[in-house]
């Protein structure tokens, strides 16, 4: 059996949950969920109190990508840089996939943050975000990034 551990880190969006399977970074969910913790945890916690705080941050540890389309969708967003956005059409054409499949696979997204899936609008819409707060969280994260100046 493997053990799942947990950090919580305080953010200024509200606390968030780490989790840990094995070697790698599982999930993360909102709200304070404290655990036993590991030095892996500990490294993601300080990359993301660095996001938090607006310092220089690389997100470098082992995480779980998933698999098919939901993998070649994180990765995607993955990919889109600190500060920036994409559109579900423009990641559903790089990845040769509908675009509400992409949608789908955003919104199944468990490292949110991490996998940057509030970075992701629709053309002509903000799109949606299934953290609490929902689209205000989203619009908040691109606010804190300098992508959304409103």
């Amino acid at each position: 059996m493997i053990c799942a551990l947990r950090h919580s880190v305080e953010g200024p969006f509200g606390p968030v949950t780490l989790h840990q399977e094995g070697g790698v970074i599982t999930k993360l969910t909102w709200g304070a969920d404290p655990g036993d913790g590991s030095a892996l945890l500990s490294r993601v916690a300080e990359q993301l109190e660095n996001y938090f705080q607006n310092r220089p941050y690389r997100f470098d540890f082992p995480l779980d990508w998933g698999t098919g389309l939901n993998a070649a969708v994180r990765r995607a967003m993955a990919a889109i840089p600190h500060g920036q956005t994409a559109t579900y059409g423009q990641i559903a054409k790089s990845i040769g996939a509908p675009a509400q499949a992409v949608g789908q696979a955003c919104g199944a997204n468990p490292l949110p943050i991490v996998i940057p899936c509030h970075r992701v609008t629709g053309a002509g819409w903000f799109g949606g975000f299934s953290a609490p707060g929902g689209v205000e969280t989203k619009a908040a994260l691109l606010r804190h990034e300098g992508a959304l100046l409103l």
